[in-house]
């Protein structure tokens, strides 16, 4: 009988394979347990930086004035023009685009170009509703861009895995570290550089677009993520982009991957 150490008797020895998957195998744990721990996430959220008031105002949907767009959203929503169908004609509740707002800016086909979800949304009366698309940053539009974007609160930013949207985010990228204006301040100087510093008596945030549209005390009113990046263009004295154009979704679409993962907002309040 084979008294060798680790041999029970009756019992085969291993076979060669047996003894290198298992070798190979405890190699493996031993490197995983040994691994360094994955870096820390220290992105902050806008809510983050916030006083307890704003922070509460945002949490409670009955007193968050960011609901009455949402409000006239559901009229719009289920509301169609003569001769053309409603976006519940399409679509039925609103719920049904849970996720959605998460996604964009992303693809069009026809126009070969990506478009944020005010676009879409403008794109879809247009194609599907007969209906003519409504301006840029006004009442009607931020209010079913705040109803879609409702659905999706909670949902994590998940900017589309499509190749055809590389050389649009980077050239969003190259635009959020370009010097501009008079100034000749870049957005990254600001948000990444500066975050957590201060502007004067305003506290400098990591600039995520987490809740877009939201409310803005500073606006009293809706506002679009577009006329956010038009009030920095202005405020370093350069020339902003028009609402709508590819380089706005271009812009755009830079930080809806620097905030991949973090939660939507929508429609959130800021200062």
């Amino acid at each position: 009988m084979d008294r060798r150490p680790g041999l029970q008797p009756g019992r085969a020895p291993p076979a060669a394979g047996d003894v290198k998957r298992f070798a190979a195998s405890w190699i493996a744990a031993l490197l995983l347990g040994c691994a360094a721990p994955a870096a820390q996430d220290t992105r902050r959220s806008g809510f983050d930086e916030m006083g307890a008031s704003t922070q509460a105002m945002q949490r409670d949907d009955a007193g968050s004035p960011a609901m009455l767009w949402v409000q006239e959203g559901e009229q719009l929503w289920r509301a169609a023009p003569a001769s053309s169908r409603s976006c519940a004609g399409c679509h039925g509740e609103p719920s049904a685009l849970r996720g959605v707002a998460a996604r964009y800016p992303a693809w069009d086909e026809p126009l070969r170009r990506p478009v944020n979800l005010g676009t879409r949304i403008n794109l879809c009366r247009e194609r599907h509703g007969a209906s003519a698309p409504g301006p840029p940053n006004t009442e009607g539009l931020l209010s079913l861009e705040a109803l879609v974007g409702l659905q999706s609160r909670g949902q994590p930013i998940a900017p589309p895995q499509d190749d055809r949207l590389l050389p649009h985010r980077a050239r969003g990228e190259a635009l959020y570290r370009q010097r501009i204006g008079q100034l000749e301040l870049s957005c990254a100087q600001c948000h990444d550089e500066r975050a957590g510093g201060r502007l004067g008596a305003a506290l400098i945030p990591q600039g995520h677009a987490t809740g877009y549209p939201l409310y803005r005390l500073e606006w009293q009113a809706l506002g679009s993520l577009g006329r956010r990046l038009r009030n920095c263009m202005t405020g370093v004295r350069a020339e902003p982009v028009a609402y709508g154009s590819e380089e706005m979704a271009q812009l755009e679409l830079y930080p809806a991957a620097r905030a991949m993962g973090m939660a939507v907002e929508t429609p959130a309040v800021r200062p």
